[in-house]
């Protein structure tokens, strides 16, 4: 992965082809929204959708980064293309996992600001959705661990260096990715698209400096399972 080149990795008529299903995902989660808000509800307020939703959202990471895969294989890329390159050695992987802890203090700090900046939202939350038991627990690390390779090589690895090809700029196209981040998560409410995009600037950040998107997907996945699960063992009131 190189953040900086003009590069294209993949043709635009693939780009486009991943806006569109970026377009689709935003007016699932807005249609969505609107279901949850009516007097019949939908899935977002059952638990018993959970483990359902958990495959299909993880099967769809899957989907996406196949999508993205298969657009810079046809120009000649592999995986590495999209993730900078794996780790060759435990200094890498000890570097990696050390820059990674700050990260996610940095983005938790951030996300709990701008949350209370922006205050309550109507709209209708995933919190019924969260882990309960044993096997939910397992299945939502899992999925964590999808989100955080899928979404980071998808978003990061590939969205972002298509915009640099095509604006030639870095910074425009982090803020781009990170927009497109947000929008696809619109299922979760006006208000976690706001904080979702802001982390999609942070990671997109990230992402350009490192050349890679190994920290990414660390932090990206331990968030999920932070949000999702552990930091309810930490602080069981958040819970209740």
């Amino acid at each position: 992965m190189q953040a900086s080149s003009n590069a294209q990795i993949a043709s635009w008529k693939h780009l486009i082809g991943f806006l569109c299903i970026m377009a689709g995902l935003m007016a699932l989660g807005f249609y969505a929204q609107h279901a949850a808000a009516s007097e019949h509800g939908n899935q977002l307020a059952s638990h018993g959708s959970a483990v359902q939703i958990y495959l299909v959202a993880g099967s769809m990471d899957w989907a996406l980064l196949y999508y993205c895969w298969a657009g810079v294989h046809r120009r000649g890329g592999t995986l590495a293309t999209l993730s900078g390159g794996r780790w060759t050695s435990v200094r890498q992987l000890a570097t990696d996992l050390a820059l990674a802890v700050p990260f996610f203090l940095v983005w938790e700090g951030v996300a709990l600001g701008v949350s209370r900046l922006l205050g309550h939202s109507d709209a209708k939350t995933v919190d019924n959705l969260l882990p309960q038991t044993l096997p939910e627990i397992f299945l939502w690390i899992a999925v964590s661990a999808t989100a955080g390779i899928c979404e980071e090589m998808a978003f990061r690895g590939y969205l972002q260096q298509q915009l640099a090809a095509l604006g030639g700029s870095v910074p425009v196209a982090v803020l781009g990715q990170a927009l497109t981040f947000g929008v696809a998560h619109s299922y979760q409410g006006w208000k976690q698209v706001v904080v979702i995009t802001i982390l999609g600037i942070l990671y997109g950040t990230l992402a350009a400096w490192r050349r890679n998107v190994r920290i990414n997907i660390i932090a990206h996945a331990f968030t999920d399972v932070w949000e999702g699960w552990l930091k309810f063992i930490f602080w069981p009131t958040l819970g209740g």
